[in-house]
């Protein structure tokens, strides 16, 4: 195998571009070239692409995002875009291919697969935590201490004004950031996807808590539970009367920001063990 590309889809994830470095090194190492391909998917139909040597990882290990950017791309789930994309490997002669991504990337990519015979490696990487056949992706322990750290803060501020606080963070299908954060921050609450909301047992808590003298509270909530969001459960708690009820969402934050040393490690090693499974055949 004489080259390689490499792309990232879907949402962006911290430890990304560790992903990347550790894939080009590895790669320029066994003498093997690397190209890039800009905006995942759509850049692969697109045939946009970038030569890739040492000097264009460097300094990303530390940086959030992708320096190869990342796209959704519809034409993926069109027969005729998977094709396009084979043969615009095929004419640049890339032999093998490291996608890096979460669910849909991991769709597209057994796709070209099955379809095109593209030999791919694929590095799961996703704050969500929520790829089939892995203990944990890359940015998921990232997004968890951004939302840590939030949450703190928020802590200290419904203290402050004798506050409850109800915190969304990501995970439309699962809780995993959720649980995490509201285990590491000492939450109260937490709600998610896999469980059912029983709101009554909620009310009937915090009122027991606030007549124990308790004076704020923090509850996580994922943003694909039952309750539909923070906005909509605290409407259902505004039959507690004298609580101060506030929401935070935390959104797009989680995604952001250096990649912690797990993040770093983790995808370093993803990296480098993706381009000797491509070699290895």
């Amino acid at each position: 195998m004489k080259r390689i590309a490499v792309l990232t889809s879907g949402g962006d994830a911290p430890g990304m571009n560790a992903a990347i470095r550790a894939v080009t090194r590895s790669a320029l190492a066994r003498g093997v070239g690397v190209t890039g391909v800009r905006r995942g998917y759509a850049g692969l139909i697109a045939a946009d692409f970038v030569n890739m040597d040492s000097r264009f990882v460097s300094n990303s290990l530390q940086r959030g995002g992708t320096i190869l950017m990342s796209s959704r791309c519809p034409e993926m789930y069109e027969r005729a875009g998977r094709r396009k994309a084979a043969e615009n490997l095929k004419a640049a002669g890339v032999e093998g291919l490291v996608t890096i991504g979460g669910n849909g990337s991991i769709r597209g990519a057994l796709a070209l697969s099955k379809e095109e015979r593209v030999r791919i490696a694929h590095i799961p990487s996703t704050v969500d935590n929520d790829l089939p056949g892995t203990d944990v992706t890359i940015g998921f322990d990232t997004a968890v201490n951004t939302a840590i750290g939030a949450i703190d803060r928020l802590r200290d501020t419904a203290a402050s004004h004798g506050r409850v606080f109800l915190v969304e963070v990501m995970g439309r299908e699962n809780g995993h950031i959720a649980v995490d954060a509201a285990l590491a921050s000492g939450a109260e609450a937490v709600f998610i996807p896999e469980a059912k909301l029983e709101l009554e047992s909620l009310l009937r808590r915090v009122q027991g808590w606030w007549a124990q003298g308790k004076t704020s509270l923090i509850i996580v909530v994922a943003e694909g539970d039952e309750a539909g969001g923070v906005f909509e459960l605290a409407k259902k708690m505004k039959v507690l009367r004298g609580i101060d009820i506030r929401t935070c969402v935390l959104g797009h934050i989680q995604r952001g920001g250096a990649p912690t040393a797990h993040d770093r490690i983790l995808a370093s090693t993803y990296g480098a063990a993706a381009v000797d499974a491509l070699l290895a055949g």
